[in-house]
C-alpha cells in the first residue's frame, strides 16, 4: 500500500499528544477530517493502530510498528529533501586556510567554530602546513588565508598582519627541575629527558631549522603526534617539553620557564592570498574571525602577566 506523508507526520502528532484532537490541532486539520485520514490508515492497513478511550489514544501492537518505521520514513525524507535541494544552490568555492601546528592547536579550531557556526553556507577547507610552503601555496593562488610565523613571511610579498604572539616556552611538572627557574637556554633544557612532537610535525622542524648543525643532543623519551598530548605527558612527569605559550591551560599544574634563545621569541602573522579564489566576503569574514580567536586566547599574558597579544606591525 501506498502512505500519505501527511498522513504518517498527523499519526505521530497523534501518538505524540496521545489524542486524535490535539494532533488534528498540530496539522491545522479539523477533528472529522483527522478522524477520517486515521480511519483510512487503518483500513489500508487491514488492522486497528489506535485504542481510543475517553482520556485519549493508545496504540496497539501494529500501531506501535507503525509509528516507528514513520519516523524513520520522515526522517529519511528529510534527508532526500536537504540533498536535492543542495543542488539549487549557487555553488561556491570552499575557502581554503594554511596554518603550521601551532595555530592548528587552538586559534584555528576557535575560529572555525564560530565562522561555521556563523555562516552555514560556506565551507571551509583547512591544511596543517609550514609557512615556506604556506607562503608558496598563497602566492600562487592555490589557498586564501594563512596563519605563518614572522620571521619566516616577513619579505614573501604577501599582505600580512599581526595576529598575535606565538613564542615559545619550557614546561616541566609542578614542582620538578624547573621549580624556582624563571628562564634558560635550549642547551640547557637539553640537558634533562624531554618528551616532543613526531619528526615530520611542522613545530618540531621548525625548532631543529633553527638550532642548525650544532645542536645539542636530545634525548626524547617519547614522540607525539599533537600538542594536547604532549602537555599532557608533561603534567605526568615524563619530560620536559617546548611548546608555544599558547598551548598552555593556564590552570594545568605545570612550570613555565622562559626560552632565552632569540629564535623562541615568534609572532604570527595573517597572511593572504594574491588571488580571489573564493568570496572576498567569505575570505574577510574568516579572517575577521582569526582575529578575534587570537585576542580571546587565554594565554596571551606571559609568564609576568605581561599581555603579549598583538604587537604593532613594523614598517616595511
Amino acid at each position: 500500500m501506498r502512505y500519505d506523508l501527511d498522513d504518517l507526520r498527523l499519526f505521530l502528532h497523534i501518538v505524540a499528544e496521545g489524542s486524535i484532537t490535539a494532533g488534528a490541532h498540530r496539522m491545522h486539520l479539523s477533528l472529522p477530517s483527522a478522524s477520517a485520514r486515521v480511519r483510512s490508515l487503518e483500513r489500508h492497513a487491514g488492522v486497528p493502530l489506535l485504542i481510543r478511550g475517553r482520556r485519549g489514544v493508545r496504540l496497539t501492537p501494529a500501531g506501535t510498528t507503525l509509528a516507528r518505521h514513520a519516523r524513520d520514513v520522515l526522517d529519511r525524507t528529510a534527508r532526500l529533501e536537504s540533498a536535492v535541494a543542495s543542488y539549487s544552490r549557487s555553488p561556491t568555492a570552499p575557502l581554503i586556510l594554511l596554518g603550521g601546528g601551532s595555530a592548528m592547536h587552538r586559534l584555528v579550531p576557535q575560529a572555525l567554530v564560530s565562522f561555521l557556526r556563523a555562516h552555514p553556507d560556506v565551507d571551509v577547507r583547512v591544511s596543517e602546513s609550514r609557512t615556506p610552503q604556506t607562503v608558496r601555496m598563497l602566492a600562487d593562488g592555490e589557498a586564501d588565508l594563512g596563519v605563518v610565523l614572522d620571521d619566516e613571511a616577513r619579505d614573501c610579498g604577501l599582505h600580512l598582519e599581526p595576529l598575535g604572539d606565538d613564542s615559545l616556552v619550557v614546561v616541566g611538572q609542578a614542582g620538578g627541575v624547573l621549580a624556582g627557574r624563571t628562564a634558560l637556554t635550549y642547551g640547557e633544557v637539553a640537558e634533562h629527558p624531554l618528551v616532543g612532537l613526531d619528526a615530520d610535525s611542522s613545530l618540531r622542524r621548525w625548532i631543529e631549522k633553527h638550532l642548525g648543525p650544532h645542536a645539542p643532543v636530545v634525548r626524547y623519551r617519547t614522540t607525539v603526534a599533537n600538542l594536547n598530548v604532549l602537555v599532557a605527558l608533561v603534567v605526568a612527569g615524563v619530560g620536559l617539553a617546548v611548546v608555544p605559550r599558547r598551548a598552555i591551560d593556564l590552570h594545568q599544574p605545570l612550570d613555565i620557564c622562559e626560552l632565552q634563545d632569540p629564535w623562541a621569541r615568534r609572532h604570527h602573522l595573517l597572511a593572504w592570498g594574491v588571488k580571489g579564489r573564493a568570496s572576498p566576503t567569505a575570505i574577510a569574514a574568516l579572517a575577521e574571525h582569526l582575529r578575534q580567536a587570537a585576542l580571546s586566547e587565554p594565554s596571551s599574558r606571559n609568564a609576568h602577566g605581561d599581555l603579549v597579544g598583538r604587537r604593532p606591525f613594523p614598517d616595511g
